[in-house]
């Protein structure tokens, strides 16, 4: 199949591109300067960028675009501007008549005072809703992965604090999933056309409190952590002082540390009967991820086929 994945330079997007080649689909990559792009030599890569209507439409000459941007880090308001990509992408994926895109967006309960980070990631799901082709959504929390930001938020935070003030938010649910279970669903959706206008929630197998996920990456790293609640630290000034713990781009550090008030847990799990995996384990994960393989696109190549059967 003809496929263009955008955000083909970011975490997911350089991971998805390896396994699509695995799998002999023809790959096209969006990206907004062909001669930094260093993906597999397989690909066909495109220069255009989202924001600037007309710049990327000899990229979609295929039959099903992954849509994987996302303007957090570059300053600014980063929801105006994934508001602009989004239409901008919607509008011209359907005039070249595009069968379907597939957007990976965050969990979270419509009915929750969702955080601005994850209201803008509903709003792209919406806008990229109004376009005429298929719409796939998968809906994920925290990704484990090596490259993964806000995997290196929490590994910098367990890693360097042997003992940690926190929020409240330390106690709020979220159902992390490790990033090779997030590309097996993604291809796997793909290649399975009763998906298409469909959307699904995916995590791994265990429901964790960010204390909990905070305690096991510690563990991971050799030592224990001791956190100790306080109710009158909020998320937005614990996410100030984290610009000070990390190296973390406080930009995109602010809005993931905001969005920890919501739970993100899977509550429909239709996907795990369409597309059955043994997934990978948080534990598992972290090790792997701390590894820096086989979850970094340099080293997966070669071995993202036994990944996507889960094994």
């Amino acid at each position: 199949m003809r496929v263009l994945v955008t955000g083909a330079t970011g975490f997911v997007g350089s991971n998805l591109v390896d396994a699509l080649v695995d799998t002999d689909h023809e790959v096209t990559v969006l990206t907004r300067d062909r001669d930094r792009y260093d993906g597999p030599d397989a690909v066909r890569v495109v220069e255009g960028n989202v924001l600037e209507p007309g710049s990327f439409d000899d990229a979609l000459d295929v039959d099903a675009a992954f849509y994987l941007i996302h303007s957090m880090g570059a300053g600014g308001d980063y929801a105006e501007r994934d508001r602009r990509a989004a239409r901008n992408f919607s509008e011209a994926a359907s005039a070249a008549g595009v069968e379907r895109v597939i957007y990976l967006g965050g969990l979270g309960t419509d009915r929750d005072d969702l955080s601005p980070h994850l209201r803008s990631r509903r709003e792209v799901e919406r806008i990229l809703g109004l376009g005429d082709y298929d719409l796939t959504v998968l809906r994920a929390a925290i990704i484990i992965g090596s490259g993964s930001i806000s995997f290196q938020l929490i590994r910098q935070l367990a890693g360097r604090l042997p003992v940690m003030i926190t929020p409240k938010w330390v106690h709020t649910e979220c159902q992390p999933i490790a990033i090779r279970d997030v590309i097996g669903y993604l291809v796997g959706v793909l290649e399975r056309p009763e998906t298409a206008g469909e959307t699904y929630e995916i995590g791994g197998p265990e429901v964790l409190t960010y204390a909990e996920i905070l305690k096991t990456t510690r563990r991971h790293l050799g030592s224990k952590l001791r956190i100790i609640p306080v109710p009158v630290l909020t998320p937005r000034l614990s996410s100030w002082w984290i610009r000070f713990v990390t190296d973390v781009d406080p930009a995109v550090a602010r809005p993931l540390i905001d969005g920890v008030k919501n739970s993100v847990v899977v509550t429909d799990t239709r996907i795990q009967d369409l597309i059955p995996r043994d997934r990978l384990s948080f534990e598992a994960a972290v090790a792997e991820a701390l590894q820096g393989e086989p979850t970094s696109p340099a080293t997966t190549k070669g071995r993202i086929g036994r990944l996507l059967r889960g094994q």
